[in-house]
C-alpha cells in the first residue's frame, strides 16, 4: 500500500511545508500565548461571515469588500512580521520575531483594518442614521478624514502586499501611484496630466474603481467560498484518497508514479487552485515513488512542479481567476470554463504522455501490484470525497447556478457528509457506535473547524493582492493605458506576434514574486486591452476572453519559472534535488503549455469560439489532443525510439498542422479550389487535419518498425 512505502524524512517536508505557508497561511507558527488562539480564531470567523454571505447576511457590496479586506489586512500583519530574516541587534531581532506577535505587529493590524474598514463605516452610519453625511455624499469631495485613512490604506496594504508576497507587487503599486502624481513632468510621450492627492483618494479609497474594484468584490463574493470549500477537502482527507486512487489506476504502468502523479495533481488542482499546495499535498507521497522506480531526483520534482502549476488551469477554480476574468470580460462564468476546457485538458493529457516518454527513454517500470492499492476498493472508501465535487461541477454547469451559490452549496454537503463518514468508522470499528460516537463528533468538529481556519489563512493573502493589483488598475485609468498601448505598439513594430511575445514575457517576469490571481488582474489591466486594440488593428480577428486567457497561462507558467518559481523550491525540497534544476526541467515540461496561448490567439476553434456542432467539437479536441502529443515527442527527442534529425521537422510540421490547419485551409487550399464559405472552410480544415494526421501516422508506425529492429539487434 503506498503508505507503506518510502516517504521523506521530516526535515524535507518540514521544508516543503514551510515553502508553502510562507506563501500562502503566513510564517508566524505560534504555539502558546494569545496568538495561538487568536489567528485562528479570526481565520475562523472570517470564513463563518463569508460562508453566511450567500443565504443568511444581505449586506451591500461595497460593505463586503470592505470587512473582506479588513479581515485579510488583519490576519496579514499578525502572520507576517517585518522582516523575514532577523537582521542584527535588538532592533532587528524585533522586527523579524515569528515566535509571538509583537506589540507593533498588534498596533499595525489594528490601523490598517481601522482603515480597511472605514467605508464599510462610513456607508452602515449613513444605513442606520438618514442625517448622517456619509461618505457617498462626498463623492469627488474627499474631506481631511477621508485623505487620512486613504492615504494609510494605501501605504499599509502596500506593506502588507510586501510582506505576505514579496516585495514584487508593492515595488509595481508604489512605482504606478508615483508615476500618477509626476506625469506631467515626464518625458511627452510619457506624460499626461498629473493626478492629485484629491482625485487619488476619490478614485482608489472611495470608490470601486481602485483597490474595492471588482477584483476585491470577485474575492469576497466567489473565490473564498472555492478555497474554503478545497480547505474543507482537504482537512477531510480527500488529498490522500486522490492519489491513492491515482496509484491504483495508473501505479502499475510504465512510469506509473509520474502518471499518477498527473491525475493526483489534477484531480487536487480542480479545487485547490494553488500550485503550492498542491505540490506539497501530492507530492509528498508521488515524489519519494517516482524516484523510487527510477527517475533522477530533479525530473521527479519537475513532473510534480509541472503537475501542479497546470492544476490551476483545470476549472473549476482555475487558480481562483476564472471568476476575475468572467467578471473582468463580463460573460457568464460557464463561458470562461467552455473557452479554457480545450487547452487545459489537452495540456494534462499531453504531460501524462511526456512522463510516458521520460519513462520510455529512462526504461522505468511501474510499481508491483502488491504495492498498490486496489482499485474498486479505494473507489468506494472515498465516495463521498466526489460527491461534493461532482454536485459542484454540476451546479455550475448543468443548472447554471451561480458561482457562489454552487460553492456554498457544495460546502454544506460536504459539512454534512464529514460526520457521517465519521460516524460510519465508528459503527464499523470494535467500539461500535454506541461508545464511539463521541469520538466521531469530536473528529468532525475539529476538522470543520481546522478547515475553517485553513480557509481564512489561506484567503488573506489573496486578498491582500487583489487589493493592491487595484491600485494598478485604478492608476492606469487615469491615462497611463494608452502610453502602455502606444510603447508596446512600438516596441512590437506593429506585428502582433511580437506584442504576443512581448505580453508573454512581462506577464512571466511579473509573475515569477506574484500570485497567479494577482498576475492576471495586473495583466489584465496592463496588456489584455493592448492585445484586444493592437490585435483588431493587425486585421486578427479572436474573441475578447482569448486575450485574457492568454495573460492568464502565462501568469501560471511563472509559478515554476526559475530563479523565484516557488513550486519549485517546494517540489526540491521533498525531492532533495537543486531547485534551480528543478525549476528548469518543470519548465521544459511546460512549453506545451507555453505555446497553446499563441495558438488559440490564431485558432479560436480551440476556444470552442463559434463552434456550435458537438461532432467538430470533438474533432477539434482529437486532433489538438494528439498535436500536443507530437509536440510532446518533438521536445522529448523520443516516440517509440530516438528521433532522428529529420523527424524533428516532421513533428514540428505535424504539430503546427493539427494546431492550426484553420491557417492553413485558408492560405493554401481555399484559394486553390476557390472556397470560401464557412462551411467550405470547415471541410477544407478538417480535410487537412486527415492529411496531417495520416503523415504521423506513418511517422509513428516506422518509428514502431525502428523500435523493434533494434530490439532484435
Amino acid at each position: 500500500m503506498i503508505e507503506e512505502l518510502e516517504t521523506p524524512d521530516e526535515e524535507s517536508l518540514a521544508e516543503a511545508q514551510r515553502i508553502a505557508d510562507d506563501a500562502e497561511g503566513g510564517t508566524r507558527h505560534l504555539d502558546e500565548g494569545v496568538g495561538k488562539w487568536l489567528i485562528p480564531g479570526i481565520a475562523a470567523i472570517w470564513s463563518i461571515f463569508q460562508l453566511m454571505l450567500p443565504s443568511v447576511i444581505l449586506l451591500d457590496s461595497t460593505i463586503v469588500r470592505s470587512i473582506h479586506l479588513t479581515f485579510a489586512i488583519v490576519l496579514v500583519f499578525l502572520t507576517h512580521p517585518m522582516l523575514k530574516k532577523p537582521s542584527k541587534g535588538r532592533l532587528g531581532q524585533y522586527l523579524a520575531a515569528k515566535d509571538r506577535i509583537t506589540i507593533l505587529d498588534y498596533a499595525t493590524a489594528i490601523v490598517a483594518g481601522a482603515a480597511a474598514f472605514y467605508i464599510a463605516f462610513e456607508l452602515i452610519m449613513a444605513n442606520m442614521n438618514p442625517g448622517y453625511s456619509g461618505i457617498e455624499t462626498r463623492q469627488g469631495r474627499p474631506i481631511l478624514r477621508d485623505i487620512v485613512f486613504g492615504v494609510v490604506l494605501t501605504i499599509l496594504l502596500l506593506e502588507a502586499a510586501r510582506r505576505s508576497l514579496g516585495p514584487a507587487l508593492a515595488v509595481v503599486a508604489g512605482i504606478f501611484i508615483l508615476y500618477s502624481f509626476t506625469a506631467a513632468r515626464m518625458p511627452l510621450a510619457f506624460s499626461f496630466k498629473s493626478v492629485s492627492l484629491t482625485k487619488y483618494i476619490s478614485k482608489m479609497t472611495m470608490s470601486t474603481e481602485g483597490i474595492f474594484g471588482v477584483p476585491l468584490y470577485v474575492s469576497a463574493n466567489i473565490v473564498f467560498l472555492f478555497v474554503l470549500f478545497g480547505a474543507l477537502l482537504d482537512k477531510a482527507g480527500a488529498g490522500k484518497y486522490f492519489v491513492d486512487l491515482a496509484f491504483s489506476l495508473m501505479g502499475r504502468f510504465k512510469g506509473g508514479p509520474a502518471k499518477a502523479a498527473v491525475l493526483a495533481s489534477g484531480l487536487t488542482g480542480m479545487v485547490s487552485g494553488s500550485s503550492i499546495a498542491n505540490t506539497v499535498t501530492t507530492g509528498t507521497f508521488t515524489i519519494p515513488l517516482m524516484k523510487k522506480v527510477g527517475y533522477p531526483d530533479y525530473k521527479a520534482g519537475a513532473v510534480e512542479v509541472a503537475v501542479s502549476t497546470n492544476g490551476q488551469l483545470m476549472p473549476p477554480i482555475m487558480g481562483a481567476a476564472a471568476f476575475i476574468i468572467a467578471e473582468t470580460v463580463n460573460v457568464p462564468y460557464i463561458e470562461v470554463i467552455r473557452a479554457a476546457f480545450i487547452p487545459a485538458v489537452i495540456s494534462y493529457i499531453a504531460l501524462l504522455y511526456i512522463v510516458h516518454l521520460e519513462a520510455s527513454k529512462l526504461g522505468i517500470e511501474g510499481l508491483p501490484k502488491s504495492e498498490l492499492p486496489r482499485f474498486f476498493p479505494t473507489l468506494k472508501s472515498g465516495l463521498h470525497f466526489l460527491i461534493p465535487v461532482i454536485f459542484l461541477i454540476v451546479s455550475l454547469v448543468v443548472f447554471r447556478n451561480s458561482p457562489a451559490l454552487a460553492a456554498f452549496r457544495a460546502i454544506i454537503a460536504l459539512a454534512i457528509l464529514i460526520p457521517l463518514e465519521n460516524l460510519w468508522k465508528a459503527y464499523k470499528s470494535e467500539k461500535g457506535l454506541k461508545i464511539g460516537w463521541k469520538g466521531a463528533v469530536r473528529k468532525s468538529l475539529m476538522q470543520i473547524w481546522e478547515a475553517l481556519v485553513a480557509g481564512g489563512k489561506n484567503m488573506m493573502g489573496i486578498g491582500v493582492a487583489v487589493a493592491a493589483a487595484g491600485i494598478i488598475v485604478g492608476v492606469v485609468t487615469f491615462g497611463l493605458g494608452g502610453i502602455i498601448t502606444e510603447a508596446i505598439e512600438f516596441l512590437a513594430g506593429g506585428n502582433f506576434f511580437l506584442i504576443l511575445v512581448i505580453t508573454a514575457i512581462a506577464s512571466l517576469i511579473l509573475g515569477m514574486g506574484l500570485p497567479t490571481t494577482a498576475t492576471y488582474i495586473v495583466m489584465a489591466a496592463l496588456t489584455a486591452p493592448v492585445i484586444l486594440e493592437l490585435g483588431v488593428g493587425s486585421g486578427v480577428v479572436f474573441p475578447i476572453i482569448a486575450a485574457h486567457l492568454f495573460v492568464f497561462f502565462f501568469g501560471i507558467l511563472a509559478d515554476d519559472t526559475p530563479p523565484v518559481g516557488l513550486a519549485a523550491y517546494a517540489a526540491a525540497a521533498i525531492a532533495k534535488s537543486d531547485p534551480i534544476k528543478t525549476g528548469i526541467q518543470g519548465f521544459s515540461y511546460d512549453i506545451r503549455t507555453a505555446i497553446l496561448p499563441f495558438i488559440f490567439m490564431f485558432n479560436t476553434d480551440l476556444l470552442l469560439f463559434q463552434v456550435h456542432s458537438p461532432l467538430y467539437a470533438i474533432w477539434v479536441f482529437l486532433t489538438a489532443m494528439l498535436a500536443m502529443f507530437a509536440f510532446a515527442s518533438l521536445t522529448q527527442g523520443y516516440i517509440r525510439t530516438a528521433l532522428k534529425w529529420w523527424e524533428y521537422f516532421v513533428l514540428a510540421g505535424i504539430s503546427f498542422g493539427l494546431l492550426m490547419p484553420g491557417f492553413i485551409a485558408q492560405k493554401v487550399i481555399n484559394p486553390m479550389i476557390g472556397g470560401s464559405s464557412a462551411a467550405e472552410g470547415r471541410g477544407t480544415t478538417v480535410l487537412v487535419g486527415v492529411v496531417v494526421l495520416v503523415i504521423y501516422g506513418l511517422l509513428y508506425g516506422q518509428q514502431i518498425l525502428r523500435s523493434k529492429h533494434s530490439a532484435q539487434a
